[in-house]
């Protein structure tokens, strides 16, 4: 825990104690080693390695039998850290099948030969011995081992009575940022075939508010530039970010910047976090006041001309709007509502402005919030207003999370999206048909009502509304009636106590992952619920997309541990079992082969590189149609051949990748033919868009209030069109004259798409690639060339404005900036204004602020990373940190227990007080990692004998509040109101 170290010897005795007590008797890697049979001189030969058996057994006799080589060579097999987003390159040492050593791998230019905490300690998932080991199911209360096929034939049994009794989108599908690509796009196309858009993952609960926010600006709602690039700015700043902790190997890629360039290194934060420790300049707020301070920084620029006008006049519609909102936030109001004051910002706005280029880092303290989107946008028009957008050094440098969040979130693990950001309009889901290779008439018929298919679905942070609310409150046939949940812990959702209610009132809950996650023990179920042990991505192969939008491949170091098997084998299974339950039940729909025929499958599974081939045929919309399994596969086995800064492959590497970017970010235009090398940096116009350049995306119209939408004097490097201009379409190849430059097959393919009208056939739509080929022949962009916009007149507050949150201390504000007015949304009602009227009388008996983060020891819900026998060492205890203040009037003792009580149902959680000035006086911090206890109770025999993580905890989220964004369902935990006490 982080409030005392102590010697290694007491830590050590401190761990073993603890493993004592553990359900499963854990046992110390030493005694599993002779316990499997390998002892004396085996043991001395092994210390450091945990074989992988299906089971003990098996060593046992290979080891008798003298069947285990260990002078066996060495395989080096590349794959890719399964935590968070930045994408190092794990090298393993492979011998007999075995994964005995690990290196963090030299010659990847993201990590550099770097590991954090967590990567060092990777190999431990595969040899750890708190995974699932095989199918069980919980009867009367007590969980059996079962066989896959029974597990498969029952949970299909139940489905299909669901979909009978209440339609499919009584079946909620939770998918997860853990999956790879392939695994998130067949995943997403498992729930079109099942007929809901009821299917989400983690980016709901982390950056769901950046994409609609992003994309809502300038077109891609993705970071813009690279961990790379920021060696290259000038200025950099921090604001709702951990980067030392939550993304420790970008980290050195911010403080390089720093020291190289001698940069401006901007935190502004509620808390001293191990991130500010290195700023130049440490900006502390009130939690909740993000756009009163981006606002309050533009005044300055504004007010002093340190805009970039030239900028503004060609690329960006809507800023004279923007100044008028900006104009209300001069410096006395702005430290009246954040607390910072006035020459602070001033500063810090000047140097954004001014010393140039400057780059804006963002991550959950920014997206977890009921204005979300609107703070997004708002950290989009500064960089919009300054001229940072579009150039080295610049732009939004957006933090994700888990190793895949931004790949789930472009293959459509989205309640309102099909792959590649399609949505879910008759446009879109004909696209998909076609690159199904069935009738979009055949894919209304599996949903509901026609109306349900281009209904978005229930969100991951209502699901529990979703079950408990009246029927006639929710917008389908009938309330969830079942779950099946991949990768995807339980303790992620506020609200917990309404959770739990939720999940007891189930009829079915399948949890699929290499870990039980507190689904399985958060509620008093007894019975139809099943764990299904899934491998982990080092276990099979696949592609996984980095916040930067580089792409990378895995290989499979080891074969599936246990019974575990692959996302892609149990989603196969589970179809083929459907279709056999729905023959039964005398449905006539059908799932296996509409699904899995254009797959290569091998022992029993679809390939990966099948699957990727397939998302090539149809995701022109963010460019992944050039990203092949065999570039990547290319970029892996060279990538000491790319420069470190600019991602850009050497000239004396192989002819396979010379000139492209690593990983191929996308968007990768074409086909893997044409060798797009991928876009470093998003609309860069200082490049030929066959060269990685490109312009702000016009996906929002030409024109609007006698204005142009399109770019003004601004376009790409090499362009035949020296000004803004509309997305491609076979019309608007007709009007300039290109449409004849197409080849006879890609006119052939148009017209099939086209079905009687090929004009309106888009460059997204377009099965042959040819529009977006020519388009680049000319060097356009084929998504067009439109200005960013200030304003987004399609969202609820066009321009952000602040608004309180929902539980907040400063009442005296609520008058004046109001949560949102109640109102419905994702089926759902959607509260604001009403609940926020609480504060006036929960501000006084709940006044600390809440916020959570993160630490650098853990994960997520941090199921897998609390099972780890060395990370659990680091931290064996769920904390909050309190002000030395709040602490001395509440009587509370740095490092004695206490509770913290939330606003809503009772809630209370037991954890251990750190006291400490890292928060400011009012304001309280937790880590949402932890998981195991509930309000005081430790569920450790709740969960399966020898599968119980070694560290549990209460989880923050107990004690979270209502509240979310009105534009996403993003849900609110970094500010909330409680009270502590000692326990």
């Amino acid at each position: 825990m982080l409030i005392k170290r102590t010697d290694g010897r007491a830590s050590r005795q401190r761990l073993a104690s603890a493993y004592q007590g553990l359900s499963s008797g854990g046992l110390d890697r030493r005694s599993f080693l002779k316990n499997a049979g390998l002892a004396g001189a085996g043991v001395a030969a092994l210390a450091g390695i945990a074989p992988r058996m299906a089971d003990a057994q098996a060593i046992r006799v290979g080891a008798a039998a003298g069947v285990i080589d260990h002078g066996a060579p060495v395989q080096r097999i590349k794959n890719v850290c399964t935590h968070c987003s930045v994408g190092c390159t794990v090298t393993a040492e492979v011998q007999n099948g075995v994964w005995v050593g690990q290196e963090p791998t030299w010659e990847s230019p993201i990590n550099r030969g770097t590991h954090c905490a967590k990567g060092a300690s990777v190999r431990e998932l595969v040899h750890g011995d708190r995974r699932l080991k095989y199918p069980m199911k919980l009867v009367n209360g007590q969980w059996q081992r079962i066989s896959w096929d029974v597990a498969m034939r029952e949970v299909a049994e139940k489905m299909i009575e669901i979909r009978r009794r209440s339609g499919p989108d009584s079946v909620f599908l939770l998918g997860s940022a853990k999956f790879s690509n392939e695994g998130s796009y067949l995943y997403r196309k498992f729930a079109a075939f099942w007929g809901t858009n009821s299917v989400d993952h983690q980016a709901r609960i982390c950056h769901s508010t950046t994409v609609a926010g992003v994309a809502n600006t300038w077109g891609y709602g993705a970071q813009t530039n690279s961990y790379n690039d920021i060696r290259n700015s000038k200025t950099m700043i921090v604001m709702g970010g951990n980067p030392a902790e939550a993304h420790p190997i970008a980290m050195q890629h911010v403080l390089s910047g720093k020291e190289i360039n001698r940069a401006n290194f901007i935190v502004i934060d509620p808390r001293y976090s191990r991130t500010a420790a290195h700023s130049t300049e440490y900006i502390r707020i009130r939690p909740g006041t993000d756009i009163p301070i981006v606002w309050g920084m533009l005044w300055h620029i504004l007010e002093n001309g340190w805009e970039d006008k030239e900028f503004i006049r060609q690329r960006v519609y809507g800023m004279e709007e923007v100044r008028t909102e900006v104009a209300k936030w001069h410096p006395a109001e702005v430290e009246r509502v954040t607390g910072v004051p006035a020459e602070q910002l001033k500063r810090v706005a000047q140097m954004f402005a001014t010393q140039k280029p400057s780059t804006l880092i963002w991550c959950m303290g920014a997206t977890q919030k009921t204005v979300g989107t609107a703070n997004v946008r708002a950290y989009c028009i500064l960089l919009l207003a300054t001229g940072n957008v579009g150039a080295p050094g610049t732009g939004a440098n957006i933090f994700r999370g888990h190793c895949n969040v931004q790949g789930a979130s472009d293959f459509g693990l989205d309640v309102a999206s099909l792959p590649a950001y399609y949505g879910i309009d008759e446009a879109a889901w004909r696209h998909w048909s076609r690159v199904w290779d069935v009738s979009f008439e055949s894919m209304r018929a599996r949903f509901d009502t026609p109306a349900m298919m281009n209904t978005p679905g229930i969100p991951t942070t209502r699901y529990f509304d979703g079950i408990l609310l009246p029927r006639d409150q929710v917008q389908q046939r009938d309330n969830i009636k079942g779950m099946v949940v991949f990768g995807h812990g339980g303790n992620t959702v506020t609200r917990m106590p309404e959770a739990v209610k939720g999940l007891d009132a189930l009829d079915l809950l399948v949890i699929a992952d290499p870990h039980p996650t507190t689904l399985a023990v958060m509620g008093s179920r007894r019975e139809n619920t099943y764990l299904l042990p899934i491998c982990t991505q080092f276990e099979t192969n696949g592609s996984r997309t980095c916040s930067n939008r580089s792409v990378q491949w895995g290989n499979k170091i080891v074969d599936p541990i246990f019974e575990s098997r692959s996302d892609y084998r149990v989603m196969f299974d589970l179809s083929k079992a459907l279709d056999g339950a729905a023959e039964r039940a005398n449905m006539t729909i059908r799932f296996a082969q509409d699904i899995f025929k254009p797959y290569e499958i091998v022992n029993g599974e679809p390939t990966a590189e099948s699957i990727l081939k397939e998302i090539n045929r149809g995701a022109w919309g963010t460019g992944y149609t050039g990203i092949s399994p065999e570039r990547l596969k290319a970029h892996m086995a060279n990538q000491d051949k790319f420069d470190l800064v600019t991602l850009r492959a050497k000239d004396d590497a192989p002819e396979s990748i010379r000139g492209d970017f690593y990983g191929l970010p996308w968007p990768c235009w074409g086909t893997p033919e044409m060798r797009h090398p991928g876009s470093h940096i998003l609309y860069n116009t200082n490049l030929h868009v066959k060269e990685g350049g490109g312009a702000f995306r016009a996906r929002f119209g030409v024109e609007r209030n006698g204005q142009t939408l399109l770019a003004e004097g601004s376009f790409s490097r090499g362009s035949e069109i020296q000004d803004g201009y509309p997305e491609f379409t076979v019309a608007v190849l007709k009007r300039l004259g290109w449409f004849d430059e197409l080849t006879a097959e890609e006119k052939a393919t148009i017209a099939r798409v086209g079905e009687g009208n090929e004009d309106r056939v888009s460059w997204m739509t377009d099965l042959s690639g040819g529009i977006i080929r020519v388009a680049m022949e000319h060097g356009c962009s084929p998504c067009g060339n439109g200005k960013a916009r200030a304003v987004a007149w399609n969202l609820p507050d066009p321009v952000p404005v602040h608004r309180e949150p929902i539980y907040t201390p400063r009442t005296d504000l609520l008058s004046q900036y109001p949560a949102m007015p109640d109102r419905r949304a994702f089926r759902l009602p959607h509260l604001g204004q009403s609940v926020q009227a609480r504060s006036n009388t929960v501000s006084r008996d709940f006044p600390i602020v809440l916020t959570s983060g993160r630490l650098v020891e853990y994960e997520g819900g941090g199921e897998e990373t609390r099972s780890n026998k060395w990370l659990a060492e680091l931290q064996q205890d769920m904390f909050v940190e309190i002000h030395p203040e709040d602490a001395a009037a509440r009587s509370i003792r740095d490092g004695q227990f206490v509770w913290v009580m939330g606003p809503e149902n009772n809630a209370r959680v037991r954890v251990k007080a750190l006291v400490t000035e890292r928060v400011g006086k009012g304001v309280a911090f937790m880590p949402f990692h932890f998981g195991g206890w509930y309000q005081g109770d430790d569920l450790r025999a709740k969960y399966p004998q020898g599968a119980d993580p070694i560290v549990l905890g209460e989880s923050a989220n107990t004690v979270t509040t209502y509240g979310y964004d009105p534009v996403t369902y993003m849900q609110e935990t970094k500010v909330t109101l409680c009270q502590i006490r000692a326990a």
